[in-house]
């Protein structure tokens, strides 16, 4: 009788996995009562065997892919090196994201006080309240509550988690006694977020199942802050918002100073370093490596239906290879190809065992990789022959596991044979440690070097009540602007424009608009028809204004702007028509009429001689005339800001304020006409341009200028002008970091003291390109360079946010009304480009004005298609009545 080949052989060769069951020498087979000589089989195994013998082969082989060999461990290892020196360039996107955390040193063990800690990153949201003893490291008292996190509100809305946390830590100030004390807090929040300072964090994605919406892309800080806010029943000092790895690692370097890494093995992955070039904490977040199919050669058919089946498809690749969450999930896949093979039969404990061996095997090693890369990257930066340091570890899978911390370290000594690395298991968790960094940053200064750069940086950082003050500042000027006796002093022009209402949708007609502000002149046709509803077609072209001519003569100028008109008029074959224009000049100007503009100063740069005292568009229609091959009549003269709010009333007829946030800034908004002492009438509404550029040039914002903003404005074309404007525009800010760079490197802050070309290169832009703002593209995030940067432009957000809420706050009062709602129109490519900008500015403006409801609409046309639609609402009146009376 021959051997029996079991059902798994017949699904092997199936399979395509072609092989043979006998082996050995020939002569036996199994009869009744024992072996007996087979020409066909040539090993003694009894029959009942067989299965077994087989199904462990089978069991081998499936399980074969996850023994990863000691060169897959080394490309594991040089492609996590890979990723954290892309996550550190910011050169593009990387899958191991390199988050600066803003925790520049360890605990010493001096640390002492009352601390609360709130921790949230899985299905547990823990309260704690954290007592260090003076005087005595290890003596320390925690007092903690957990508290469960529903799937429904995991998955519900942001407000819902965030009213849930506040909920939690209300009850356990309640269970504590202490609802009444003002506690300094750190919020361990155990999810990838980009952090500017150590007390903000904007959630960058969800991980661990979480799905709450309208979270990603916000500060979790604020919003936690608002959620304490409506419950309306205790309040906190929330100095450090953490992740639970950096949490982990402080709260290991209070037992041992050495610790300078931190790594989570348990529901999640990750780890946190001492980076020397950033010199401050790094959150890997190398849960990523992978997403861009750097691991594709290890990633086995179970891993790739795990991450078929998870909540985020394509992403956090290696954290679904390591971490507690997915495991089980991936032997659950595995044992359902086994059974499926008719594997798993009769209690076979020992293959589940074997399945589970391998793949937390697997697991530990590829931890282990991404350790040796970490490792290995500190020795080299410290320049190192040998490099001995402390991880401090938390996670149920490498406390838990009989096998996994075994294993784990094992495979870093393996792979990186230079470092001696010690693992210290956190016994309090990331809770302690971010009570120990919310300790650190209230009771320790920072290093000299960093003192040395905040003192520069200080000065840039508004609270609430300097934003305020500047606020009130900023109306008390605008009174004295809209007064005819106060005027000639004011900084603040406040300019009538005689635009007195917004399009109301019965505007039609066909118009030609002019834009001039920049280095670049536009011209658009724009024309409004009726038929179900109102709609707008526009066609536009783009001429160069070039150097020359923005520094020669005003003629040259204006014949430049004609002969671009006479152009486009014969591209358009309509200059045998004549088109009502509309005139848009980004420049001061005095207005008596809607069609007259007497220009005041010129700003950006342009320096044409014979035409500041002069009316521009009397200049402008006499080089028409002397070209004489074509007609136009320009019926209105506005600004930029002006023609802003008019494109975004077109859209929204609550729009009522119109801002510039570009190359330059300025904003316009609609003023009683009772209260413009420089306009006849009290009757109805005007829009004022503001010019709020000048703000400032009468000495008002001397106490928070810097010794860089002085150096900018003695640099300028127009030294002493334009001052708010010089701290807070596109042209200027990027100039700014530059010289607070070269000071700091001058002191040896910054570049090891070493002082580039490039550097020296001064940066005024005219474009209203991002390029402005080139060095917070290049310089490193989370550096010192970058904090610059974060701070020059957060300056500027937080000082538009103050004088925006100034014009909020009047048109409120105007009104007469407890709670405003209105719309701003905005343009401008700080605003738009800037990847911050936005958010900060809205927030800071709800901040200081929150009785005032505020849309910020995006004018997507430009300030051309508003000085058409100026024109038209002109021409409509025009039609209406024999005479103009916008």
């Amino acid at each position: 009788m021959s051997c029996q080949i079991c059902p798994l052989r017949l699904r092997q060769q199936q399979r395509s996995r072609p092989g043979d069951c006998s082996r050995s020498a020939p002569g036996r087979t199994k009869a009744a009562g024992g072996m007996q000589p087979s020409q066909e089989c040539s090993l003694y195994v009894p029959s009942w065997v067989l299965p077994d013998l087989f199904g462990v082969f089978q069991v081998d082989e499936t399980l074969a892919p996850f023994k990863l060999t000691h060169e897959q461990l080394m490309l594991v290892k040089s492609r996590m090196r890979a990723g954290l020196e892309a996550g550190l360039r910011n050169k593009g996107p990387s899958a191991v994201k390199m988050l600066p955390s803003f925790v520049y040193r360890t605990p010493d063990g001096t640390e002492r006080g009352k601390y609360l800690a709130l921790d949230l990153g899985g299905t547990n949201f823990r309260a704690l309240l954290v007592n260090f003893k003076r005087g005595l490291q290890q003596n320390t008292r925690v007092n903690h509550k957990i508290y469960t996190i529903p799937l429904e509100i995991m998955q519900g809305t942001g407000e819902e988690l965030f009213d849930h946390i506040a909920q939690c830590v209300s009850d356990f100030l309640d269970y504590m006694g202490m609802k009444n004390a003002h506690l300094p807090a750190g919020f361990t929040f155990s999810f990838p977020c980009e952090q500017t300072a150590l007390d903000t964090g904007t959630l960058v994605s969800w991980t661990k199942g979480y799905k709450a919406t309208d979270c990603e892309g916000h500060d979790v800080v604020e919003m936690l802050k608002e959620a304490i806010k409506r419950r309306n029943e205790f309040d906190l000092d929330i100095v450090a918002v953490v992740n639970d790895t950096v949490g982990t690692m402080m709260s290991c370097a209070y037992e041992d100073p050495q610790c300078e890494i931190g790594l989570i093995a348990g529901t999640g992955t990750n780890v946190c370093y001492m980076e020397e070039i950033t010199k401050m904490c790094i959150n890997t977040e190398w849960g990523g490596l992978g997403d861009d199919g750097s691991l594709e050669d290890i990633i086995t058919p179970y891993d790739a239906e795990v991450n078929r089946m998870s909540v985020n498809p394509g992403k956090q690749s290696f954290e679904k290879l390591t971490s507690g969450m997915y495991l089980g999930e991936i032997v659950r896949q595995v044992l359902l190809d086994l059974t499926s093979g008719g594997l798993l039969f009769r209690g076979r404990i020992f293959i589940v065992q074997q399945v589970c061996g391998a793949v937390s095997r697997r697991a530990a090693q590829l931890c282990g990789a991404g350790m040796a890369a970490v490792v290995d990257k500190i020795r080299e930066n410290r320049r190192l022959d040998h490099l001995k340091i402390t991880v401090g570890v938390d996670g149920a899978l490498y406390k838990l596991h009989p096998h996994f911390s075994r294993v784990l370290e094992e495979t870093v000594r393996s792979l990186a044979p230079h470092c001696n690395v010690t693992f210290l298991p956190s016994e309090e968790g990331s809770g302690k440690g971010a009570a120990l960094i919310t300790a650190v940053a209230k009771q320790k200064p920072l290093s000299h070097q960093h003192t040395q750069i905040d003192k520069y940086l200080y000065s840039m950082r508004f609270s609430d009540e300097t934003l305020l003050d500047i606020m009130h500042q900023f109306r008390r000027e605008m009174v004295k602007g809209l007064g005819r006796d106060t005027n000639p002093t004011a900084a603040l022009k406040m300019l009538p424009t005689f635009v007195r209402s917004i399009p109301d949708g019965s505007e039609k007609g066909d118009f030609i608009a002019l834009d001039l502000g920049g280095s670049n002149f536009r011209i658009l046709r724009v024309k409004v028809s009726h038929e179900k509803k109102q709609t707008v077609q526009m066609e536009s072209q783009i001429y160069d204004t070039p150097e020359d001519i923005i520094h020669g003569t005003g003629t040259k100028l204006f014949d430049h702007v004609a002969e671009c008109l006479g152009d486009f008029m014969e591209k358009h074959n309509i200059k045998d028509k004549k088109l009502p224009v509309g005139f848009t000049f980004s420049f001061p100007c005095q207005q008596t009429k809607l069609d007259e503009g007497v220009l005041i100063t010129w700003t950006k740069r342009f320096k044409a001689s014979g035409v500041e005292g002069m009316d521009v568009v009397k200049l402008l229609s006499k080089a028409i005339k002397k070209r004489g091959n074509y007609d136009a009549e320009i019926m209105a003269v506005v600004n930029d800001t002006v023609g802003t709010m008019m494109t975004c009333g077109f859209d929204d007829q609550r729009c009522e304020v119109g801002i510039i946030i570009g190359t330059g800034t300025n904003a316009c908004y609609m003023e009683e006409l009772r209260n413009i002492d420089l306009v006849e009438g009290d009757e109805g509404r005007m829009c004022v341009n503001t010019e709020w550029g000048a703000f400032g040039d009468d000495g008002r914002l001397e106490d928070i200028r810097t010794e860089f903003d002085r150096e900018i404005d003695r640099g300028s074309l127009n030294p002493g002008k334009q001052l708010f404007e010089k701290m807070v525009s596109g042209m200027y800010l990027g100039e700014l970091v530059r010289l607070i760079l070269v000071k700091m490197a001058r002191e040896g802050l910054l570049f090891e003291g070493r002082i580039t070309p490039e550097l020296l290169t001064r940066v005024f832009l005219f474009s209203d390109r991002t390029a402005s703002l080139y060095s917070m593209c290049v310089l490193k995030k989370g550096s010192n360079a970058g904090s610059v940067c974060t701070i020059v432009s957060f300056r500027s957000a937080n000082l538009i946010a103050a004088v925006l809420a100034g014009i909020l706050l009047r048109l409120k009062e105007n009104k007469g009304m407890t709670r405003l709602r209105t719309t701003i129109g905005i343009d401008g490519s700080l605003y738009k480009m800037h990847p911050q900008y936005a958010r900060r500015l809205h927030k800071t403006v709800r901040r200081l004005v929150p009785d005032i409801d505020v849309r910020f609409l995006l004018s997507e046309s430009g300030s051309g298609k508003g000085a058409a639609m100026v024109t038209a609402v002109a021409y409509r009146l025009r039609m209406e009545t024999s005479w103009l009376w916008i």
